[in-house]
Parts: structure tokens; sequence; C-alpha cells
């Protein structure tokens, strides 16, 4: 399968869908890294169509480390609620906030080695924030990253680390940012993890392996 063709594929088809959680936020608020890793932090084991209302009242109210730890726990705690694990997401909001403060000068840093440092951010996070608040090139490995690119056959890897490490070797640089944004869409819309659409998929025609698909629509 030619990347560049897969690519351009998804860009044309993708047309229409919901754009994931990140990118919507960057539409709203702009490209603010501290935003972008709040979002992200609030989106674990959330769904995203709940997280974006959480993202819209708490930056209504507070949009710097400095205003998060202002604000008092309890009404934090109650603003993060519906995203679930909401004591643990509150302390992790308060926790990185604070890092960012007192070692970072209350800017979230722009390089991998010093993002991935702060307590509670893994990788995935850390090339998200990198990516789209400082348009510094990494891949986002996330399940539909991981589980689209085995499927179609572009790698065989176990872990996401191993996926990040082999995706780097065979994707363009300058389209990392951008392949993460468009699988997401795609497994959320059209390859989803149980029964994906392959009856009417355009990627089964590019030679789409449907690698570990038992059942399919």
């Amino acid at each position: 399968m030619r990347i560049p063709t897969l690519l351009t594929t998804l860009r044309r088809h993708v047309h229409g869908f919901q754009v994931p959680l990140i990118n919507q936020i960057m539409q709203e608020f702009g490209h603010d890294p501290y935003l972008i890793l709040v979002a992200c932090l609030l989106s674990l084991r959330a769904r995203d169509v709940m997280t974006i209302h959480v993202c819209r009242e708490l930056f209504g109210i507070v949009k710097t480390p400095d205003q998060v730890l202002a604000l008092p726990l309890d009404k934090l705690e109650k603003i993060v609620y519906r995203t679930g694990y909401y004591k643990t997401k509150a302390k992790v909001l308060r926790e990185v906030s604070s890092e960012i403060i007192h070692r970072f000068g209350g800017s979230v840093p722009s390089t991998y080695e010093s993002i991935i440092s702060i307590k509670w951010i893994g990788p995935k996070t850390a090339n998200l924030v990198l990516g789209l608040g400082f348009g510094v090139p990494g891949i986002c490995v996330d399940t539909h990253v991981h589980r689209i690119s085995n499927r179609l056959g572009l790698i065989a890897t176990k872990t996401v680390e191993e996926t990040e490490q082999e995706l780097k070797k065979i994707l363009p640089q300058a389209t990392w940012i951008d392949y993460n944004y468009l699988l997401v869409m795609w497994g959320q819309n059209v390859c989803g993890p149980i029964s994906p659409k392959c009856s009417n998929c355009p990627l089964r025609a590019l030679g789409c392996k449907r690698i570990g698909v038992k059942h399919s629509r």
C-alpha cells in the first residue's frame, strides 16, 4: 500500500466527519499548548462528546496553570465530574499545573524530553501537545492509530510504543501530525474495533489486509 495514496484517500473521505476533540478545542480556543494538554488529560477514558462540553465549561473559567490551582478543588471536581474518574482527574490537573509553574515557569515545555518528564503525561499526550501546540513533528499513537495501522498491514506490532517506532520508519515526517488526525476519524466512523464497515471502505481497493477482522459490515 502506497502511503501517499492512503493519506490522499483518507483526506478525501473524512470530509464531513466530526473532527476529533483536540481539533475542536483548537477551533474554539486556539493552539494554546496548555489548553490542549488539559483537554488531553480530561479525555482519557471519556467520550469526546462529553469531554468537549466539560472543556468549554472549564475554559470559560480558567485558562492557565495558576488559575487552575486557584480554583477550589471541590469546584474543579464538580466541573470535570462528567468525564468520569473526576477526583483523579482533578488531582492530575492540579499536579500537572503545579509542575508546569514550578519547573517550567508557567508555560508548557516545547521539547519531548521535558514534557514527558511531567508526572501523568505519557507519550501519546506528549506527542499530541507538541504536534498541535508547537508544530513539533511526532506520531501520536492512540487505540485507533495502533489498531488500523496493523489492520491495514502497514506494520505488525504488539504495543503502541512499537507502533510509534515502526510508523516513523515508513511515514514521511511531514505527515506525522496529520496521520493521527485522519486515523482517529476513520476509526470513529468506519474502521471500528468490532465489526468495521469493510463493505464500503475505500481502503479495501488499496490493499487493506484486514488483519484481525473476524466480523465486518
